[in-house]
């Protein structure tokens, strides 16, 4: 009878261990979309979030019945080292009302022999800054395949939400500096012996 109650107690604490092991194994194919969802709602880490064209009226009509107050929004670009391109944007900075849409173009050239897709990561600094820099339209939204010397040119859709002068962390920021990274996106099509343009 005790022989019983121990194999028993063996299997429940087996049981157990493997429903824990599951457990953390979920935990840890989760963690990574669970970590974005946390930094697109709350702009952790820089994190720019995404608007539509309703919020960005809303932002549009709530700026007008305040101070037209600026900030300045500098463009950056780069791009990984199996990324053989060449990415700028076409106006280093400018300066844009708060609330208003804004456009600005970033020009990318695909300086090798074969077709490259790239799909864009972003982020703002300073990172409190994040959740009040809305992108409306963004070439980072989708992969960007580019073919041999192919040059082209992408904007940006965005606004700076009113929201920020109520933020005493963040209402006194002069400049909002918005940082693209372009990465070769996987293709499995894609033929890996690139040769270096000529």
């Amino acid at each position: 009878m005790a022989g019983a109650t121990l194999e028993q107690q063996n299997l429940k604490t087996g049981l157990f261990a493997f429903a824990g092991a599951l457990a953390m194994l979920g935990l840890g194919y989760a963690a990574v979309p669970l970590y974005d969802l946390f930094c697109r709602v709350t702009g952790f880490g820089g994190t720019t979030q995404v608007a539509t064209e309703a919020e960005a009226a809303e932002a549009e009509r709530l700026a007008a019945t305040a101070a037209s107050k600026t900030i300045s929004v500098r463009f950056d670009a780069s791009i990984a080292r199996d990324v053989p391109w060449a990415f700028k944007p076409e106006k280093p900075t400018q300066t844009v009302k708060i609330g208003q849409r804004d456009l600005a173009f970033y020009t990318a050239r695909n300086d090798s022999n074969v077709p490259i897709t790239g799909a864009a990561t972003f982020n703002v600094e300073p990172e409190q800054t994040g959740i009040y820099f809305h992108k409306i339209q963004c070439f980072c939204f989708t992969e960007q395949t580019l073919q041999p010397g192919e040059e082209v040119r992408m904007p940006v859709l965005f606004y700076v939400d009113p929201a920020i002068l109520q933020d005493e962390n963040a209402k006194d920021v002069e400049q909002i500096t918005l940082s693209y990274t372009f990465h070769k996106a996987y293709d499995p099509n894609e033929d890996s012996s690139e040769k270096p343009a000529s």
